[in-house]
């Protein structure tokens, strides 16, 4: 007779007859999938979309970098993505996944908003406007947004209570 260890069926019922439905549960693993949000490091407006991102982002699913910072320019470059001009958002939908995909501009602003769960995912009703409609108010909101929203000289530097969730922060020091 063999022993059975509390929680769980023993081995040698689960080689004969599998795993039994109650088990079934154990066995899963939830696996959160994160999104990458590239954000023009120096644009006001982008600094504002970042805050509200770190707000809503009750399941932490977001991470973040600067377009201009390393870990931006490498993704960009591996996905064959000029660098420059940096205009717009990108979102690396499922990041380091075998799913993972670049979403930008109308497409990933809407994206990452609605990624956010709860009501934010009824912004994803505007994808009934066609995508060149969505673009191109975009890209209207992207021209000025320097002028609208100003500009910074670097890249602002996160709170520690957000850095983890920087990429091009995470494994340095804090500043001082």
């Amino acid at each position: 007779m063999s022993k059975r260890r509390r929680g769980g069926p023993s081995f040698d019922r689960v080689c004969k007859e599998g795993f039994p439905r109650s088990s079934i549960p154990h066995l899963l693993t939830l696996v959160v999938v994160a999104h990458l949000v590239l954000y023009d490091g120096v644009c006001g407006l982008c600094d504002r979309f970042v805050q509200f991102l770190l707000r809503i982002d009750t399941q932490d699913r977001l991470l973040f970098a600067a377009l201009q910072g390393p870990v931006g320019t490498r993704i960009l470059k591996e996905a064959g993505r000029m660098t420059d001009p940096l205009s717009t958002v990108v979102v690396v939908a499922d990041y380091l996944t075998p799913s993972q995909r670049l979403l930008d501009r109308s497409e990933a602003g809407l994206f990452v908003i609605a990624s956010a769960g709860g009501l934010y995912r009824t912004v994803a009703i505007l994808r009934i406007f066609p995508r060149s409609l969505r673009d191109a108010a975009y890209d209207l909101i992207a021209r000025g947004r320097y002028r609208i929203f100003g500009r910074f000289d670097a890249c602002p530097v996160p709170t520690p209570k957000t850095r983890a969730k920087f990429l091009d922060f995470a494994n340095r020091a804090p500043e001082r």
